[in-house]
């Protein structure tokens, strides 16, 4: 079982939200929501601490994850869902720092270690690598929609406080740009956040972007980028998929795709609480994965994030996967298509590993 490196978990978010032990079992947060019915996902979760462990991930990037569009009036006729809009930014970054608050405490109490540096990493990695049964969680601390940080100028707030790759935005309209499900620019407040962002050594996360907001960004940002967790349009068409054109962007700038297993990403009309989890299964992510190695020509520039437990469970995963550890059935499945160990290396923890050795300060 190889090391896994995963570009999205929402950590965070999964906990305080929908009030979660993550310190517990798998099992035991599934008993402790049996009978809840707000959510779809209540008793489904596929995540916890000690599956993590048990499922060899070493690295993830853990987000924060609070949305807040540009107009109050417009976001109090609109808001969406309790657990993610605010009807100001103030509110969104309060809420977002009280999810870096809670990954503070994991800190503090040995579960999680926080990754700002490239000697940090190494570090991480080395002592990860020598007992991955009692080393921390290395996490590099994300934000998906930016709207938590207030203005731009106080990127560097969050710089300081850990903060290393950012996506400006996530579903609709935010303070910084046009997001999923929707068509537009940046606003002139995001593009002054990028100039930001490149002050600072930021990595930028170009996932949730709508298509115009993506090329611009890509034009107006010369910093490190990646899309965290991002499937292929050409295979499950959707605005929130990465377009050909995109992908091929993508690999200009030395870039990598983590493979995201939400199943609506990976089965074309895909109904939330409808569609049979059983049509899907993990040889369709591996699809995906196959799809962009195959336009780049080499496995570099594919990776993993995941995105589980990202607001579903696995009544929208694929349906041979019933916890984090059955991504490891990748291994087989890219195995069985050619893929070499090597190549399957760099998918599950190689490539992530090297980006941030690349990129981090």
């Amino acid at each position: 079982m190889r090391a896994v490196i995963d570009a999205h978990l929402d950590l965070a978010w999964s906990a305080m939200y929908f009030n979660r032990d993550l310190l517990r079992s798998v099992a035991e947060v599934r008993a402790a929501e049996r009978g809840l019915t707000d959510e779809l996902s209540r008793g489904r979760g596929t995540i916890t601490f000690p599956e993590l462990r048990r499922a060899r991930v070493a690295v993830c990037l853990a987000t924060v994850l609070a949305r807040s569009g540009p107009d109050e009036e417009r976001n109090r006729t609109a808001l969406k869902r309790k657990d993610l809009d605010y009807v100001t930014p103030a509110l969104a970054f309060g809420h977002g720092r009280g999810q870096l608050a809670y990954y503070r405490l994991l800190e503090e109490q040995g579960h999680v270690r926080f990754l700002r540096t490239g000697g940090e990493l190494e570090a991480h990695w080395k002592a990860w690598s020598e007992s991955p049964q009692s080393a921390p969680l290395g996490l590099i601390l994300s934000m998906e929609g930016a709207d938590p940080i207030v203005e731009p100028a106080q990127a560097e707030d969050w710089w300081n406080n850990g903060l290393r790759v950012v996506g400006p935005v996530h579903y609709g309209v935010g303070q910084y740009a046009h997001g999923t499900a929707t068509e537009g620019p940046l606003t002139q407040k995001g593009v002054a956040l990028l100039r930001e962002f490149e002050r600072l050594g930021m990595v930028l996360d170009v996932t949730h972007f709508s298509d115009e907001s993506f090329r611009q960004a890509l034009k107006l940002f010369s910093g490190p980028v990646l899309a965290s967790h991002h499937n292929c349009r050409a295979l499950v068409e959707d605005q929130r998929q990465l377009s050909d054109e995109q992908i091929r962007l993508l690999i200009e700038r030395n870039a990598v795709v983590g493979t995201a297993l939400d199943a609506w990403m990976l089965y074309p009309g895909w109904k939330r609480g409808v569609t049979d989890p059983g049509v899907v299964s993990l040889e369709d992510a591996a699809d995906h994965i196959d799809y962009i190695c195959q336009m780049a020509g080499t496995a570099r520039h594919c990776a993993l994030g995941t995105d589980l437990d990202g607001g579903f469970g696995t009544e929208q995963t694929p349906g041979d996967l019933d916890t984090y550890s059955d991504v490891h059935k990748l291994e087989e499945i890219l195995g069985r298509r050619g893929y070499s160990s090597a190549d399957i290396d760099g998918i599950f923890y190689l490539n992530w590993l090297e980006f941030f050795r690349r990129c981090l300060p």
